[in-house]
């Protein structure tokens, strides 16, 4: 298996320009399963979110509370460390002033001082019949641009559940991708929106995100959001 290095060294030119790109294998089958067995452990959580009830989908998704499993804390660290480029790239791109730190442990206390101060990386479970809705993970004032999800299932445990990703651009018709994931592979993509360079400079692309619906078996995700929340 490549190093994490490896992977992002070249997947992230392609987040750059993109907005998304796979980032490779970043957790074993046994990291898998390990974090997919936490789901039925409620003492680890802060909150269950069951989608229905919020017009958000089908399907349910857990909140982390700190502190966070360790594996999830070292890869959530690493991977701010590797996209924080990128994010600082992007602000200068849009004219925005907002720079971010370097650790991952800054731009929390950043969040913290800002009144976000509850841990966003969460796990998501889907069923047949359960799908999530497009939507955009913001939580308070401080948002880092980039998010990223990691598969925990074997694609041979379910059908359909693709993640889905919509790029609306402006004075165009909207561009949607639909990706599947083998287990332990991640995707990195944009939060909110992007920089993108056009003939007459740079321009906003706003970005979406959900779960197609999946048809037979049970998908589960974990997601590493770098914001905390309100």
């Amino acid at each position: 298996m490549l190093s994490m290095t490896d992977v992002l060294e070249a997947a992230l030119p392609m987040l750059a320009t993109e907005g998304v790109a796979r980032l490779g294998t970043l957790l074993s089958p046994e990291d898998c399963r390990a974090l997919q067995a936490v789901y039925d452990e409620p003492a680890r959580f802060r909150s269950r979110v069951v989608m229905a009830r919020h017009g958000f989908g089908q399907g349910e998704y857990q909140y982390f509370a700190y502190p966070l499993p360790d594996p999830v804390q070292a890869l959530r660290a690493r991977l701010y460390e590797r996209l924080v480029p990128i994010a600082n790239r992007w602000a200068e791109a849009l004219g925005q002033a907002r720079r971010f730190p370097a650790s991952l442990a800054a731009f929390t206390a950043e969040c913290h001082a800002a009144g976000q101060m509850r841990p966003t990386p969460l796990l998501l479970r889907y069923r047949a019949g359960d799908y999530n809705c497009l939507h955009q993970d913001l939580y308070g004032e401080q948002v880092f641009p980039i998010q990223v999800v990691v598969a925990l299932s074997d694609p041979a445990d379910y059908d359909g559940g693709a993640f889905v990703l919509v790029e609306q651009r402006p004075r165009r018709q909207s561009r949607a991708e639909a990706l599947s994931l083998a287990q332990g592979e991640a995707l990195a993509f944009a939060v909110r929106e992007r920089p993108v360079q056009g003939t007459r400079g740079v321009y906003r692309v706003q970005m979406k995100h959900g779960v197609g619906t999946v048809t037979r078996g049970a998908r589960l995700t974990l997601g590493l959001i770098f914001h905390d929340a309100q």
